[in-house]
């Protein structure tokens, strides 16, 4: 089963992806881009206490055991970051300036204080980038293969912000193309025990992000999944989100508008995301 979070770090080889393979006809490709909240052995612990890499700030609660316990059950590949978010963030552009976090809600992360453009670089070289290159590979192969991929990201949000509670058991993140997010919002909608939010409690469109670097700007339809943290704080919770993702997704894939390639463009000029 699923286990979340990822083993810690040891010295030697550090591989930057986690890759569960799948099916290689499968079109579905499941991602996690905060999936893990490691540092790399040779960054220590960037200045921070021990508390602070089981917060938010360092990966997204839940969702490594939810990702992978859904490709299990569904047969298809995923691509999971092992780089916390602290580290580098792979949910960000190579030239967003929150790339590396200085200040990340309300903790110092000294270790990022003296980041220098230099060290940034070596940062995404070496954990951000390999991450993204994973993922157009698989794309490319399927695309390649005659198919058009269909793209889910996999996130968690915290339960409450900045002292206001947040409604939602779930969110669904997107753009413009709504092929796939809008039959998705209704089958969850339909399930009767959940408060689904539509581009909450983040908007979907951030330029450089997971989403818009391989959906948006690839024209595949694609959705960021977003999770209250409180509801895959444990393996049988995790393995119940991903049974009941398990089952409402199949009908929603079969669907002849995800099968063509189509350039929707993007909102990310009004944009609002800080997820």
């Amino acid at each position: 089963m699923a286990c979340d979070p990822f083993p810690p770090a040891t010295k030697g080889e550090y591989a930057p992806v986690e890759i569960f393979e799948g099916r290689p006809d499968a079109r579905l490709l499941l991602l996690c881009d905060h999936a893990s909240n490691r540092v790399p052995p040779e960054l220590g612990d960037l200045g921070l206490p021990a508390s602070e890499f089981e917060r938010h700030i360092a990966y997204d609660i839940g969702m490594r055991g939810v990702t992978l316990a859904l490709a299990e059950m569904l047969e298809v590949p995923a691509v999971l970051s092992t780089t916390s978010r602290l580290v580098v963030d792979p949910n960000r552009g190579e030239d967003d300036p929150t790339l590396v976090m200085r200040l990340s809600d309300g903790a110092v992360v000294p270790g990022n204080a003296r980041a220098d453009a230099v060290e940034i670089r070596r940062r995404v070289e070496r954990y951000h980038r390999p991450y993204h290159e994973a993922i157009a590979r698989r794309l490319d192969a399927l695309v390649d293969a005659g198919q058009t991929p269909v793209v889910i990201a996999m996130h968690s949000f915290t339960p409450a912000w900045k002292g206001y509670p947040r409604p939602w058991h779930v969110g669904l993140l997107w753009d413009r193309d709504d092929r796939l997010a809008k039959p998705l919002l209704a089958a969850l909608e339909a399930e009767g025990d959940l408060v689904v939010g539509d581009n909450e409690p983040y908007d979907g469109a951030l330029a450089g992000d997971t989403m818009n670097s391989h959906g948006t700007r690839r024209g595949f339809p694609h959705v960021l999944v977003e999770l209250r943290q409180d509801l895959v704080a444990t393996p049988d919770q995790q393995q119940a989100w991903a049974a009941r993702f398990a089952r409402i997704l199949p009908p929603i894939l079969a669907r002849p508008e995800l099968d063509d390639i189509i350039h929707y463009g993007t909102r990310t000029e009004t944009q609002r995301r800080t997820p």
